[in-house]
């Protein structure tokens, strides 16, 4: 990439916290325009789409909480000198931004077909421990290309153990049992177009990534600063109660417990719910559990939280403005006019790919798969029926279009972000050109078959 084309693109994208606020204006335009006004609030309507905004501003609390721990908890885990080794195995081999590259993108990729929340924080964790590498060694690194990189598994993750919607329509109970049945995963993540999917994703992902890391200016950010060696032990001496917050036996019994029943439910899941266990929730119990223990004491544990604190700082005050978003998209019903849209100039051929389009435009407003799903899923799945169109491509067609985009919204981003302090803007040159190549992968699968 040209360093002339990088600083024009660089300056086209504002902070994260103000795309939201443009995001939410942009929505509300087009509901207004676009949405079917009820009857009795024909004169009102403009207020009345406040209101689904400040209905939807509250419904992603629970979320937001899992999201700022999981970054949290995870960036407390990276401090730990365990965790230090480990990645360091790792890096050595990042001796340049292009070896860089290709490594934290095929392990991120690879990580993502087992749990997305795992590859979120392991993405940004790795991307950050590669730099502050490169700048004690001395070595030149374009690390904005290095948190693409790091970034590049959420366009794959749904096509792994963790997609929302496979895993959805696999359960008995789910809330289109009675249109669709239940699909099992063999059908959808399983079957040949999500493997061959898969497999192009893993190949050539990590070498364009490669490519990319030959052809790109190196930038080294030299406010960057190593925490490998933050997670300390006071040298104050703990006296009386305080020697509680220093033993160790206490922080590594408790992680003990915590990681113990973590394994257990995880032992007693039954065989044919595969890792459907795995959960934001699931993730950061565990992780709790693993920075207790691996910290050696209460002292260090929380220490090492109060440096990882910080990063959250983006989820906290954007993650309810995009749920505002997706407020105004749900009760306006602007989400199903999109769909509709779509829907409306589909043939048995294009669905899958006019399926694909429309998923990935909703994901900008509404960044979630499930929520996605909720919205989408009853119009496209009665399309697929119509036109007789297999109902798990469709599933997958959405699926993929649902994460490709996001390497263009900064929402899922923003754990990242915190973690490698790096700007939405730094690596979104480099995450548009990663969605460009997904884009041809996805389409060209669903073509084929």
């Amino acid at each position: 990439m040209s360093q002339r084309f990088r600083k024009l693109f660089y300056h086209l994208f504002p902070s994260p916290f103000a795309i939201a606020v443009l995001l939410t204006v942009l929505v509300y335009g087009l509901a207004l325009i676009f949405t079917q006004r009820p009857e009795n609030a024909v004169s009102s309507y403009p207020i009345k789409l406040l209101e689904y905004w400040q209905t939807g501003f509250w419904e992603l609390l629970a979320f937001t909480m899992q999201m700022a721990l999981i970054l949290i908890l995870g960036h407390a885990l990276a401090l730990t000198p365990l965790f230090n080794r480990l990645i360091n195995l790792l890096t050595r081999y990042c001796h340049t931004t292009a070896t860089a590259a290709m490594i934290v993108g095929l392990i991120t990729i690879l990580l993502s077909f087992f749990n997305w929340g795992l590859c979120l924080v392991f993405g940004a964790i790795f991307a950050r421990k590669v730099a502050e590498r490169s700048q004690e060694l001395g070595q030149p690194l374009n690390y904005p290309l290095i948190g693409a990189a790091g970034y590049a598994g959420m366009m794959c993750w749904h096509g792994g153990l963790s997609g929302s919607a496979p895993l959805t329509v696999s359960g008995k109970s789910h809330f289109l049992v009675n249109q669709i049945g239940v699909i099992g995963i063999e059908e959808t993540l399983l079957s040949t177009m999500n493997i061959s999917t898969s497999l192009c994703l893993i190949v050539l992902i990590p070498g364009f990534l490669y490519l990319l890391g030959r052809l790109s200016p190196h930038r080294t950010f030299n406010k960057l600063k190593s925490q490998s060696k933050k997670s300390q032990k006071l040298t104050t001496e703990a006296v009386g109660a305080e020697k509680l917050d220093h033993a160790r036996f206490p922080a590594i019994g408790l992680g003990l417990l915590i990681c113990f029943i973590a394994i257990r439910q995880a032992w007693n899941t039954p065989s044919g719910s595969g890792l459907g266990f795995i959960d934001l929730n699931y993730i950061n119990f565990l992780l709790f559990g693993l920075g207790l223990m691996m910290h050696g004491s209460f002292s260090n544990f929380l220490t090492a939280i109060q440096k990882a604190i910080g990063g959250a700082s983006g989820i906290l005050i954007q993650f309810p403005l995009y749920a505002g978003i997706m407020g105004i998209m749900k009760y306006s019903g602007l989400g199903a006019e999109i769909s509709y849209a779509f829907v409306a100039i589909s043939n048995q051929t294009t669905l899958p790919i006019f399926t694909f389009i429309s998923a990935g435009i909703v994901n900008v407003f509404v960044p979630s798969g499930g929520g996605q799903w909720a919205v989408q899923g009853p119009i496209v799945t009665e399309a697929a029926e119509a036109l007789g169109v297999s109902i798990p491509k469709i599933i997958m067609a959405l699926s993929y279009g649902d994460q490709l985009t996001n390497m263009l919204q900064p929402f899922w981003a923003l754990p990242l972000l915190g973690i490698t302090q790096l700007k939405a803007k730094d690596i979104l040159p480099y995450s548009v050109l990663v969605m460009m190549l997904g884009m041809l992968i996805f389409i060209s699968n669903l073509l084929i078959f």
